[in-house]
């Protein structure tokens, strides 16, 4: 008997999941994108799209032990 194939994940997502993964609102991250200071994104055939990766990657660099980090407040 074969072993059941692991389920594909999704190499990218638009934003209401992107939002999900986040745990923000798909208006925060639209406005992100309209500012600047959100992950990277992509359009594809004409919709934004965000790789898990680069999702992943900018919720890491947001990353504080402390308010008073250096770099706690994004850049605009």
């Amino acid at each position: 008997m074969t072993e059941p194939l692991p389920p594909i994940l999704p190499r990218y997502l638009r934003t209401p999941d992107a939002a999900r993964l986040l745990a923000i609102s798909p208006r925060t991250l639209e406005k992100h994108r309209v500012f600047g200071t959100g992950p990277v994104f992509r359009k594809l055939g004409g919709r934004v799209v965000y790789a898990v990766t680069d999702l992943e990657a900018w919720a890491e660099d947001g990353a504080r032990r402390s308010t008073s980090d250096p770099g706690a407040e994004r850049k605009r």
